[in-house]
């Protein structure tokens, strides 16, 4: 089992997976332009990079260790991502409950056997990640922190796991949020307003008392590295009373261990690598940006609260993880098709009728979602195109397509092919004003604007359809039989 960031470095060696980077190479953008090679480059080049010697500094970078289908599966300690679906699918029964207050009964249920099953986060007195402590005079200097594009801001940390209590009820909240370096001690948490942290600001500001602005002061950590399953369970999209290390517990197949603070109230991973410890100030909002964003595009300027260090503890000898986001494709699609393989099961506790879902990479998560349904009734695809716009961070989905259950909506062409064709565009579209994603830069209003949903199934005559629907051209299953005998014959492969 790989239990910390060295040990997934050893074993994707060991599947020649990993590439060592020896010579001295910038964190300003030329990390950068590397990654994106290899990035968009063929599949055999595509691997994780470690960094041994990032210049003027004497922490390796590793970058891109979830950059395929295969390396994002082994750091959730499965063989493939469709494990994840199915692990989880038989977890939950896949008898799947009807109606919304069953599912969401099922859903606490799910949770429940988690914990019940030993994996809620233990805590340790010693850990790997305090081998290293500075309390004193803290800096964020000695981090090879990356400078990912020429109209960045600075340098932003773009792979931590931000770690914050809600301030009234107490529950752990852990975000994948994009920091920016401004000195040696403060950072700028760029935490999105439909997202666990911005909850926490919000809900710090209420409970201030009238003229003291101090007490809304978060005490917040800087989680870098360790265990590659706990640092994607940042990322994921959980209800906002769930632990994310109760996930990572689920998927390590062991609770995570924790380690207090040396300088805050809060618990970390015992095996990270380093350690930022600091209190998130919401009353001191400055200026953030821009950045480099998964869209393609520079994210504006925004103001968001400023990180204050307090401590940095870190290993003796530790690994310093990064991702670069950019055009697509890069490594966080594959983060992004984990949490959809991993969270099918749960989109099917709400909205059994759905066979499938898939986020292609153009669409950057937010801007295209693909479903299958087994379509029942008139209207049906409307149904699924309305329930999918209220679940969680679907709710910010741009487009929805939906499909007959035949159709493989992880093959964009087929998709495409079934989109183009089984859409008659005046009848066949919903349009709605609603929430969209924060970054979304098209909508006329920040985080507010047009969504599309396309009904491409098959249409019944009670949708209107006054036609006979065609039948789709196959061959005779008998033809195929005799023609796959005799393939190997014909040399043709």
């Amino acid at each position: 089992m790989t239990d910390d960031l060295r040990s997934f470095v050893d074993l994707l060696e060991s599947r020649d997976q990993l590439i060592r980077v020896s010579q001295p190479v910038s964190p300003k953008l030329e990390i950068t332009e590397i990654v994106d090679r290899v990035s968009k480059g063929r599949v055999e080049q595509n691997k994780a990079l470690l960094f041994e010697n990032p210049a003027g500094y004497d922490i390796p970078v590793l970058i891109n260790m979830f950059g395929s289908a295969e390396r994002m599966a082994w750091a959730l300690h499965v063989d493939e991502l469709e494990d994840l679906r199915r692990d989880l699918g038989a977890l939950l029964d896949m008898r799947l409950p009807q109606g919304p207050i069953k599912a969401l009964k099922r859903g606490k249920a799910l949770f429940d056997a988690v914990r019940a099953a030993g994996l809620r986060p233990r805590r340790v007195r010693r850990a790997n990640v305090q081998q290293v402590v500075t309390s004193e005079d803290p800096s964020l200097d000695g981090i090879p922190i990356l400078t990912c594009w020429p109209q960045d801001g600075g340098p932003f940390i773009t792979l931590p796991q931000v770690v914050t209590r809600h301030p009234e009820t107490g529950v752990r909240n852990v975000g994948m949020y994009r920091l920016q370096k401004v000195d040696s001690r403060t950072l700028l948490v760029h935490w999105q307003r439909h997202k666990g942290g911005a909850e926490h600001e919000r809900a710090a500001l209420e409970t201030q008392s009238s003229g003291e602005e101090s007490q809304a002061a978060i005490p917040a950590a800087v989680v870098l590295g360790g265990d590659p399953a706990t640092i994607w369970s940042a990322s994921a999209p959980l209800p906002p009373d769930v632990d994310e290390y109760l996930l990572a517990g689920w998927l390590r197949g062991e609770p995570v261990p924790l380690v207090e603070c040396v300088s805050q109230p809060l618990e970390v991973p015992a095996n990270a690598d380093i350690v930022i410890e600091g209190v998130i100030d919401p009353n001191d909002q400055r200026l953030e940006g821009p950045f480099g964003d998964h869209t393609g595009y520079y994210t504006p300027v925004e103001r968001f609260p400023a990180f204050h260090v307090t401590a940095i503890t870190r290993r003796s000898e530790p690994i310093y993880p990064a991702t670069v986001v950019g055009i697509p494709p890069m490594e966080d699609y594959w983060m992004g098709k984990a949490t959809e393989r991993l969270f099918l099961p749960l989109v099917q506790l709400f909205l059994p009728e759905v066979v499938d879902f898939a986020m292609p990479v153009p669409g950057v998560f937010h801007n295209l979602v693909l479903v299958s349904i087994e379509k029942q009734f008139p209207g049906h695809a409307r149904k699924v195109i309305h329930g999918l716009w209220g679940l969680a961070l679907l709710s910010l989905a741009k487009g929805i397509v939906v499909f007959d259950e035949w159709v493989d909506v992880q093959d964009p062409t087929e998709a495409a092919w079934q989109a183009l064709g089984n859409v008659d565009w005046s009848h066949d579209v919903i349009i709605n004003d609603g929430a969209v994603d924060h970054l979304d830069h098209a909508s006329y209003h920040h985080s507010f604007g047009g969504k599309i949903g396309i009904d491409a199934t098959a249409k019944l005559p009670e949708e209107g359809y006054t036609r006979d629907w065609p039948e789709v051209v196959r061959m005779d299953p008998e033809v195929e039989a005799r023609i796959d005998a005799l393939w190997a014959e014909l040399d043709l492969a």
